[in-house]
C-alpha cells in the first residue's frame, strides 16, 4: 500500500477482524498491552476495539513520554524557571502538565518566562538571539526525541553557546517495559510494540521479552490496519506456540535501529543509575543524563534544584492507568474532576494519554455500557 487512507479502508478492516476472530480459541481471553500512547490514541479513534471479538482486551503501557514524568521534575523546571533572567522552554504539550502546586502556565502567571518550542534547536536559537538570558530546554520522551536533543547539544558545543543548557528527563522503554512484565498486577499475553521508539533503537532490544518471558511482541505502525494487522501476528504467534519479535512496521522500523541515532545518543547521553517514573516508581538505568563533557550544559549541574519526590494527589490514578491495571473511566475523578481542561494527572493531559482518548473519543461512556452489559 502507498496512501494513508489504504490503510484505514474499512473492508480490509473487516477481513483482518475475520481473521482475528477465527485465530481465537474458543473459551481463551487474551490480553494485549498496546505500549505506546499513539496506539492508544489510533484504537479508540477508530473504534478498533469494535473490531475485535470480547475474548480479546487491549491494554495500555507506560509509553506517554509526558504521562511517566513525576510532579517532582515539574517542580524542578519551575525551580529554575524562577532563576534571575532565566528562560524555560518545552514542547506545547508539557505547559498544563500539574506539578505539586502549579503548572507551567500557572507559573507564568507569577512571572516566569516559560515558552513553548517545537524543537531543541528552536532553544537553541533562542539563546543565540538573547545573550542576556539563559535558556533551558525541557527535554522530555523516550529514545524517540533524544537524538535531537543529543544533535542540539553538539551543536552547542560547536558554536560555543555560553547560556543554553539542557533538563535532562530522556527515559528508555526497555526497562519500563520489564518493570510492567514483573509486576504482579498485570498479566498478559503479547506486546503492540512501540513505533516510533523502535524507529531509532530497532526491534533486536525487545528479543529478552520473548525469550525470558515467553511474550510475542509485534512492533506495530500507527494506521488502523497496521494494529490489526499486528494484533493478528500476534494470535498467530500464540496459536502456533511461538514467542517472538516480530515487525509489522518495516516501512519504517528498521530491525537494527538507526545506527546514526543512536551515536549521538551514546556520544553525548549515558544511563543515570535510577530516574523516577510516574506510577512505576524509582527503575533502574531508565533514563538518560548528559555527559561529564557536557557538564556545562547540564541544568542539572548548573541550577540547585529541590528534588523533593512528591506523591500523587490522592485522587488520581495515573500510576494504575499507565500500567494498565485500570482503565482511565475506572478512576474515580475521570471526567469530572479532571477533564483535558481541569487535568489532574497526566494523562489528561498528552496528546499521547490514555485518559485524553478515551475522553476525546467518548470511550468511557461505551466501555461503561459494555462492562455493565456484562456484569
Amino acid at each position: 500500500m502507498r496512501f494513508v487512507d489504504e490503510y484505514r479502508d474499512a473492508d480490509r478492516a473487516q477481513a483482518l477482524a475475520a481473521k482475528i476472530t477465527d485465530l481465537c480459541e474458543p473459551g481463551r481471553h487474551y490480553k494485549f498491552m498496546e505500549v505506546c500512547g499513539g496506539h492508544t490514541h489510533t484504537i479508540y479513534k477508530h473504534g478498533l476495539e469494535d473490531y475485535l471479538p470480547e475474548n480479546i482486551q487491549l491494554v495500555h503501557g507506560p509509553g506517554c513520554p509526558v504521562c511517566v514524568i513525576p510532579m517532582g521534575r515539574v517542580d524542578d523546571a519551575i525551580h529554575i524557571a524562577q532563576q534571575p533572567d532565566v528562560v524555560m522552554t518545552s514542547f506545547g504539550d508539557m505547559m498544563r502538565v500539574p506539578g505539586s502546586t502549579r503548572s507551567f502556565i500557572d507559573s507564568n502567571a507569577d512571572n516566569t518566562d516559560i515558552r513553548m518550542v517545537y524543537s531543541p534547536l528552536d532553544a537553541l536559537k533562542l539563546a543565540k538571539g538573547n545573550p542576556g538570558k539563559h535558556v533551558v530546554f525541557m527535554a522530555i520522551g523516550f529514545e524517540t526525541t533524544a537524538p535531537s536533543t543529543a544533535m542540539t547539544v553538539l551543536r552547542a558545543a560547536v558554536d560555543e553557546v555560553e547560556n543554553f543548557s539542557v533538563f535532562d528527563n530522556h527515559v528508555t522503554v526497555i526497562p519500563a517495559i520489564k518493570a510492567v512484565l514483573d509486576s504482579p498486577d498485570l498479566r498478559l499475553d503479547g506486546f503492540i510494540g512501540p513505533g516510533h521508539v523502535s524507529t531509532v533503537i530497532g526491534c533486536r532490544p525487545y528479543g529478552f521479552i520473548a525469550e525470558d518471558y515467553g511474550k510475542p511482541l509485534v512492533v506495530a505502525g500507527f494506521e488502523p490496519l497496521d494494529i490489526l494487522q499486528s494484533i493478528y501476528m500476534l494470535l498467530r504467534q500464540l496459536t502456533d506456540g511461538r514467542s517472538e519479535v516480530e515487525n509489522q512496521y518495516s516501512r519504517v522500523v528498521p530491525w537494527d535501529g538507526n545506527q546514526a541515532a543512536l551515536r549521538a545518543i551514546s556520544d553525548v547521553m549515558e544511563l543515570r543509575p535510577y530516574f523516577e517514573w510516574r506510577g512505576l516508581g524509582f527503575i533502574s538505568h531508565s533514563a538518560l543524563r548528559l555527559r561529564d563533557d557536557y557538564a556545562r550544559f547540564d541544568a542539572e549541574r548548573l541550577f540547585e534544584l529541590p528534588g523533593v519526590r512528591v506523591a500523587d494527589p490522592k485522587a488520581c490514578q495515573c500510576g494504575e492507568v499507565l500500567k494498565g491495571v485500570l482503565k482511565p473511566w475506572e478512576c474515580k475523578v475521570f471526567g469530572t474532576a479532571c477533564t483535558p481542561e481541569t487535568p489532574i494527572g497526566t494523562c489528561m493531559v498528552s496528546s499521547e494519554g490514555a485518559c485524553a482518548a478515551y475522553y476525546n473519543y467518548g470511550r468511557f461512556e461505551r466501555s461503561r455500557v459494555k462492562e455493565a452489559t456484562r456484569a
